[in-house]
Protein backbone atom coordinates (compact mmCIF):
# COMPACT_ATOMS: atom_id res chain seq x y z
CA UNK A 1 0.00 0.00 0.00
CA UNK A 2 3.08 2.34 0.16
CA UNK A 3 3.16 2.93 3.56
CA UNK A 4 3.40 -0.62 5.19
CA UNK A 5 6.52 -2.90 4.94
CA UNK A 6 6.23 -6.18 3.15
CA UNK A 7 6.90 -8.75 6.23
CA UNK A 8 7.26 -12.51 4.84
CA UNK A 9 6.07 -11.64 1.53
CA UNK A 10 7.57 -10.99 -1.97
CA UNK A 11 5.99 -8.50 -4.44
CA UNK A 12 5.34 -9.16 -7.77
CA UNK A 13 7.11 -7.20 -10.38
CA UNK A 14 5.31 -4.65 -12.86
CA UNK A 15 3.19 -6.11 -15.85
CA UNK A 16 5.23 -3.97 -17.97
CA UNK A 17 9.03 -5.03 -17.14
CA UNK A 18 10.20 -3.33 -20.07
CA UNK A 19 9.75 -0.93 -23.26
CA UNK A 20 12.71 -0.25 -24.85
CA UNK A 21 14.67 0.27 -27.71
CA UNK A 22 17.97 0.90 -29.21
CA UNK A 23 19.75 2.32 -31.76
CA UNK A 24 23.95 1.28 -32.67
CA UNK A 25 26.16 2.68 -35.38
CA UNK A 26 28.81 0.79 -36.80
CA UNK A 27 32.55 2.34 -37.47
CA UNK A 28 35.14 0.46 -39.18
CA UNK A 29 36.79 -2.55 -37.69
CA UNK A 30 35.42 -3.83 -34.54
CA UNK A 31 34.00 -0.14 -32.91
CA UNK A 32 30.25 0.69 -32.22
CA UNK A 33 28.72 2.59 -30.44
CA UNK A 34 25.11 2.40 -29.40
CA UNK A 35 22.03 4.50 -27.79
CA UNK A 36 19.05 3.07 -25.81
CA UNK A 37 16.32 4.28 -24.02
CA UNK A 38 13.62 2.57 -21.95
CA UNK A 39 10.30 3.17 -20.16
CA UNK A 40 10.88 0.67 -18.28
CA UNK A 41 14.32 -0.47 -18.83
CA UNK A 42 17.56 -1.44 -17.50
CA UNK A 43 20.27 0.19 -16.60
CA UNK A 44 24.36 -0.60 -16.68
CA UNK A 45 24.57 -1.55 -13.18
CA UNK A 46 25.00 -5.22 -12.27
CA UNK A 47 24.69 -8.89 -14.09
CA UNK A 48 21.69 -10.01 -16.42
CA UNK A 49 18.68 -9.73 -14.22
CA UNK A 50 18.06 -13.36 -12.90
CA UNK A 51 15.31 -14.17 -14.55
CA UNK A 52 17.17 -13.92 -17.86
CA UNK A 53 20.28 -15.28 -17.63
CA UNK A 54 20.69 -18.61 -18.31
CA UNK A 55 22.28 -19.66 -15.01
CA UNK A 56 19.29 -18.76 -13.64
CA UNK A 57 16.40 -18.24 -15.62
CA UNK A 58 14.33 -21.96 -15.05
CA UNK A 59 14.69 -21.32 -10.93
CA UNK A 60 11.45 -20.05 -9.86
CA UNK A 61 12.38 -19.05 -6.61
CA UNK A 62 14.16 -15.70 -6.42
CA UNK A 63 17.51 -14.84 -4.88
CA UNK A 64 17.79 -13.28 -2.14
CA UNK A 65 21.02 -10.87 -3.34
CA UNK A 66 18.92 -9.31 -5.80
CA UNK A 67 19.01 -6.07 -4.27
CA UNK A 68 22.56 -6.47 -3.95
CA UNK A 69 22.34 -7.28 -7.82
CA UNK A 70 20.14 -6.61 -10.11
CA UNK A 71 16.81 -4.82 -8.89
CA UNK A 72 17.47 -1.54 -11.15
CA UNK A 73 16.21 -3.85 -14.26
CA UNK A 74 12.62 -2.36 -13.95
CA UNK A 75 13.21 0.91 -13.98
CA UNK A 76 10.50 3.96 -15.34
CA UNK A 77 13.23 6.25 -17.08
CA UNK A 78 16.42 5.21 -18.13
CA UNK A 79 18.87 6.31 -20.93
CA UNK A 80 22.17 4.46 -21.80
CA UNK A 81 25.08 5.12 -24.04
CA UNK A 82 27.44 3.06 -24.70
CA UNK A 83 31.17 2.09 -27.04
CA UNK A 84 32.09 -1.40 -27.91
CA UNK A 85 35.61 -2.10 -29.01
CA UNK A 86 36.09 -5.72 -29.79
CA UNK A 87 35.79 -7.81 -26.69
CA UNK A 88 34.97 -5.00 -24.41
CA UNK A 89 32.19 -2.49 -23.86
CA UNK A 90 30.91 0.22 -21.19
CA UNK A 91 28.09 1.94 -21.22
CA UNK A 92 26.57 5.14 -18.81
CA UNK A 93 23.44 5.09 -17.94
CA UNK A 94 21.31 8.25 -15.96
CA UNK A 95 17.83 6.50 -14.70
CA UNK A 96 15.16 6.46 -12.07
CA UNK A 97 16.43 5.40 -8.20
CA UNK A 98 13.23 4.85 -6.96
CA UNK A 99 11.99 1.35 -7.16
CA UNK A 100 8.45 0.76 -8.76
CA UNK A 101 5.78 2.14 -6.50
CA UNK A 102 3.22 -0.79 -5.27
CA UNK A 103 0.72 -0.19 -8.34
CA UNK A 104 2.10 -3.35 -10.77
CA UNK A 105 0.11 -1.98 -13.49
CA UNK A 106 0.75 1.49 -13.88
CA UNK A 107 3.67 4.08 -15.17
CA UNK A 108 5.58 5.67 -12.52
CA UNK A 109 7.15 9.57 -13.09
CA UNK A 110 10.54 9.08 -14.63
CA UNK A 111 13.03 11.62 -12.06
CA UNK A 112 16.61 10.68 -13.61
CA UNK A 113 18.33 11.29 -10.60
CA UNK A 114 20.62 8.29 -10.76
CA UNK A 115 23.74 7.16 -12.39
CA UNK A 116 25.42 3.57 -13.51
CA UNK A 117 28.64 2.82 -15.12
CA UNK A 118 29.45 -0.68 -16.04
CA UNK A 119 32.26 -2.29 -17.88
CA UNK A 120 32.10 -5.12 -19.97
CA UNK A 121 34.52 -7.75 -21.13
CA UNK A 122 33.81 -11.39 -23.49
CA UNK A 123 36.83 -12.95 -23.73
CA UNK A 124 35.64 -16.11 -25.77
CA UNK A 125 32.26 -17.28 -26.23
CA UNK A 126 32.00 -18.72 -23.20
CA UNK A 127 32.50 -16.44 -20.66
CA UNK A 128 30.97 -12.66 -19.74
CA UNK A 129 32.30 -10.64 -17.46
CA UNK A 130 31.24 -7.20 -15.94
CA UNK A 131 31.95 -4.64 -13.03
CA UNK A 132 29.45 -1.90 -12.53
CA UNK A 133 28.94 1.02 -10.09
CA UNK A 134 25.96 2.77 -9.52
CA UNK A 135 24.04 5.72 -7.40
CA UNK A 136 20.72 5.53 -6.20
CA UNK A 137 18.97 8.23 -5.65
CA UNK A 138 16.15 7.33 -2.69
CA UNK A 139 15.84 3.52 -4.28
CA UNK A 140 13.20 2.59 -1.50
CA UNK A 141 9.63 4.40 -1.04
CA UNK A 142 9.56 3.62 2.98
CA UNK A 143 12.73 5.51 3.28
CA UNK A 144 13.28 8.52 1.21
CA UNK A 145 16.16 10.01 2.89
CA UNK A 146 18.43 6.87 2.09
CA UNK A 147 20.15 7.02 -1.20
CA UNK A 148 23.16 4.47 -2.32
CA UNK A 149 26.07 3.47 -3.97
CA UNK A 150 26.03 0.07 -5.41
CA UNK A 151 29.77 -2.05 -6.63
CA UNK A 152 28.92 -5.08 -8.57
CA UNK A 153 31.51 -7.67 -10.19
CA UNK A 154 30.32 -10.95 -11.66
CA UNK A 155 31.49 -13.36 -14.03
CA UNK A 156 29.24 -16.10 -16.23
CA UNK A 157 30.05 -19.18 -17.95
CA UNK A 158 27.89 -20.65 -20.32
CA UNK A 159 28.51 -23.89 -22.68
CA UNK A 160 26.68 -25.54 -24.77
CA UNK A 161 27.26 -29.59 -24.81
CA UNK A 162 25.68 -30.78 -28.07
CA UNK A 163 22.19 -32.55 -28.45
CA UNK A 164 20.45 -30.18 -26.29
CA UNK A 165 22.97 -30.15 -23.50
CA UNK A 166 23.94 -27.25 -21.51
CA UNK A 167 25.47 -25.84 -18.93
CA UNK A 168 25.08 -22.51 -17.38
CA UNK A 169 27.04 -20.56 -13.96
CA UNK A 170 26.97 -16.93 -12.70
CA UNK A 171 29.41 -16.26 -9.85
CA UNK A 172 28.38 -12.47 -8.76
CA UNK A 173 29.26 -10.22 -5.84
CA UNK A 174 27.43 -7.00 -4.42
CA UNK A 175 28.06 -3.76 -1.80
CA UNK A 176 25.40 -1.68 -0.96
CA UNK A 177 26.98 1.24 0.55
CA UNK A 178 24.01 3.66 2.17
CA UNK A 179 24.36 7.21 2.85
CA UNK A 180 23.73 6.48 6.46
CA UNK A 181 27.31 4.88 6.72
CA UNK A 182 26.11 1.46 6.59
CA UNK A 183 27.87 -1.42 3.86
CA UNK A 184 26.18 -4.69 3.19
CA UNK A 185 28.12 -7.44 0.97
CA UNK A 186 26.18 -10.16 -1.43
CA UNK A 187 27.48 -12.97 -2.65
CA UNK A 188 25.66 -15.57 -5.34
CA UNK A 189 26.99 -18.47 -6.92
CA UNK A 190 24.13 -20.39 -8.92
CA UNK A 191 24.29 -23.18 -12.19
CA UNK A 192 21.97 -25.15 -14.10
CA UNK A 193 22.73 -28.00 -15.88
CA UNK A 194 20.71 -30.03 -18.82
CA UNK A 195 21.57 -33.44 -19.36
CA UNK A 196 19.45 -33.29 -22.24
CA UNK A 197 16.92 -31.11 -23.75
CA UNK A 198 13.87 -31.80 -21.66
CA UNK A 199 15.46 -32.17 -17.95
CA UNK A 200 16.94 -29.23 -16.25
CA UNK A 201 18.94 -29.37 -13.48
CA UNK A 202 19.89 -25.95 -10.90
CA UNK A 203 21.73 -25.03 -7.31
CA UNK A 204 22.40 -21.56 -5.86
CA UNK A 205 23.47 -20.85 -2.74
CA UNK A 206 23.80 -17.26 -1.48
CA UNK A 207 25.58 -14.63 1.37
CA UNK A 208 24.12 -11.44 2.47
CA UNK A 209 24.85 -8.93 5.45
CA UNK A 210 21.09 -7.50 6.00
CA UNK A 211 20.41 -4.86 8.33
CA UNK A 212 16.33 -5.14 7.96
CA UNK A 213 16.08 -9.18 9.36
CA UNK A 214 16.18 -7.64 13.18
CA UNK A 215 13.94 -4.88 14.68
CA UNK A 216 17.22 -3.40 16.15
CA UNK A 217 18.17 -2.66 12.87
CA UNK A 218 21.97 -4.35 13.30
CA UNK A 219 23.81 -5.87 10.53
CA UNK A 220 22.83 -10.18 10.76
CA UNK A 221 24.74 -12.25 7.76
CA UNK A 222 21.53 -14.35 6.26
CA UNK A 223 22.28 -16.92 3.72
CA UNK A 224 20.66 -19.45 1.41
CA UNK A 225 20.71 -22.72 -0.72
CA UNK A 226 18.63 -23.96 -3.21
CA UNK A 227 18.59 -27.34 -4.93
CA UNK A 228 16.57 -28.63 -7.64
CA UNK A 229 15.00 -30.20 -10.94
CA UNK A 230 12.32 -29.35 -13.77
CA UNK A 231 11.01 -32.68 -16.38
CA UNK A 232 9.48 -31.06 -19.93
CA UNK A 233 7.28 -32.79 -21.79
CA UNK A 234 7.17 -31.27 -25.79
CA UNK A 235 3.57 -30.44 -26.50
CA UNK A 236 4.60 -29.29 -30.03
CA UNK A 237 7.18 -27.73 -32.16
CA UNK A 238 6.68 -24.58 -30.13
CA UNK A 239 5.27 -25.56 -26.61
CA UNK A 240 6.78 -27.43 -23.43
CA UNK A 241 5.15 -28.53 -20.52
CA UNK A 242 7.03 -28.70 -17.29
CA UNK A 243 7.08 -29.97 -14.02
CA UNK A 244 9.38 -29.50 -11.17
CA UNK A 245 10.52 -29.09 -7.61
CA UNK A 246 12.94 -27.85 -4.93
CA UNK A 247 14.34 -27.92 -2.19
CA UNK A 248 15.39 -24.51 0.04
CA UNK A 249 17.28 -23.82 3.36
CA UNK A 250 17.72 -20.33 4.63
CA UNK A 251 19.78 -19.20 7.86
CA UNK A 252 19.10 -15.93 9.37
CA UNK A 253 21.79 -16.52 12.58
CA UNK A 254 20.02 -14.54 15.29
CA UNK A 255 16.72 -14.28 14.48
CA UNK A 256 15.59 -18.06 13.29
CA UNK A 257 13.37 -18.48 16.27
CA UNK A 258 11.19 -15.40 14.84
CA UNK A 259 11.26 -16.83 10.79
CA UNK A 260 10.18 -20.05 12.08
CA UNK A 261 11.68 -23.40 9.92
CA UNK A 262 14.41 -22.78 7.87
CA UNK A 263 13.49 -25.92 5.41
CA UNK A 264 11.43 -25.19 2.55
CA UNK A 265 10.07 -26.99 -0.23
CA UNK A 266 8.56 -26.08 -3.63
CA UNK A 267 6.41 -28.09 -6.88
CA UNK A 268 5.64 -25.91 -9.71
CA UNK A 269 4.29 -26.37 -12.92
CA UNK A 270 5.43 -24.06 -16.07
CA UNK A 271 4.19 -23.91 -20.01
CA UNK A 272 7.35 -23.05 -22.01
CA UNK A 273 7.19 -21.07 -25.69
CA UNK A 274 10.17 -21.44 -27.78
Amino acid sequence: NGATPLIDRQHPHDLFMELSGTYAHKFGGDESVFLYAGYPGEPALGPTAFMHRASGMDIPDAPITHHWLDSTHITFGVVTAGFVRGDWKIEASQFTGREPDQERTGFDTPKFDSTAVRLSWNPNENWSLQASWGYLKSPEQLEPDLNENRFTASATYVKPLGEGSSFAATFAWGLKKESDGTDLNGLLAEAEYKPADLWTLFARAEWEQNSELSATGDIEEASAITIGGIKDWRVSDHWKFGVGALYAFDVAPHAVPSYGNPHGTMAFVRVVAE
